[in-house]
């Protein structure tokens, strides 16, 4: 199984640690935290070949991953997991009924009866997000670790982003999250969520469309806003340079813990998610 693996180790694990895993269809990371000084030890990201077509195929992936990885094979006083998929939409407090779950996905996603559906709740928009995690890793994960929290991707990217704004002088902000194949789209303004949205991509034709239609329905001038990129996107790659076409005003998202120098295979915007 062909697997490229990235990682960075900066110091010995300590006793008190806590596991954080990212998954997707593309790929798999995780980092371990010393729980005593909130430090990063080691983040490790397995990039896979081609996206995985099933989340079968990829708990495959990701078993063969547990059983080859030695930093997997540790005790840990916690784990977390975030699950990034296109299968989620944010429902407003107002609108949100916990028991009955399946309607706010049926316009958006194409769901299965026998599809396990759950929310988040984000307290700092008063809403929640209502999702489809990969129940099969879930498992997985709860053998191996028995008790564990998790995620969707949007939640922990929302959150981080509306404190980032809160403790900043921005009142509006666009946030493009790039992935490979997938891209969200965040905007908010005065604090509050404006917009969530996820879009897959194919080319960098696609990549820009969706970011310019977003800016066309809020009225937004491409000559005038600040787009703030983060994820997988760096200045050399012909996804910044189609937009920057379009778009003056860009930059990448200052991470708060600078995990990794200059020097490094990571820029500190890539994997924002989960290090910040």
């Amino acid at each position: 199984m062909q697997l490229q693996k990235k990682s960075k180790k900066i110091s010995a694990i300590a006793q008190n640690k806590n596991l954080s895993i990212q998954f997707s269809l593309d790929g798999f990371s995780f980092c371990i935290t010393d729980l005593t000084t909130n430090d990063v030890n080691l983040f490790s990201e397995y990039i896979f070949e081609k996206t995985i077509a099933s989340p079968e195929l990829l708990l495959e992936k990701i078993m063969y991953i547990f059983a080859n990885d030695k930093d997997l094979q540790q005790d840990f006083k916690s784990v977390s997991a975030i699950h990034q998929n296109n299968l989620a939409t944010i429902v407003p407090n107002d609108f949100f009924d916990r028991n009955n779950l399946v309607p706010y996905l049926k316009y958006s996603v194409k769901t299965l009866a026998t599809d396990f559906i759950t929310y988040d709740n984000l307290s700092s928009i008063n809403a929640n997000t209502v999702y489809i995690p990969y129940v099969n890793i879930n498992n997985y994960l709860f053998q191996n670790f028995g008790e564990f929290e998790y995620m969707h991707h949007a939640s922990v990217l929302i959150d981080k982003l509306i404190t980032k704004i809160k403790n900043s002088s921005i009142k509006t902000g666009f946030f493009v999250n790039v992935a490979p194949n997938l891209m969200d789209i965040i905007i908010i303004e005065n604090d509050k969520l404006s917009m969530y949205n996820s879009f897959s991509y194919s080319c960098k034709e696609d990549f820009i469309y969706y970011i310019l239609f977003t800016a066309e329905q809020l009225q937004m001038n491409p000559e005038e806003f600040q787009l703030t990129f983060l994820g997988k996107i760096e200045s050399d790659s012909d996804l910044y340079k189609i937009t920057y076409n379009y778009i003056r005003n860009i930059n990448f998202i200052e991470s708060t813990t600078c995990f990794f120098n200059e020097d490094d295979d990571f820029s500190n915007h890539s994997n924002y998610i989960l290090l910040s």
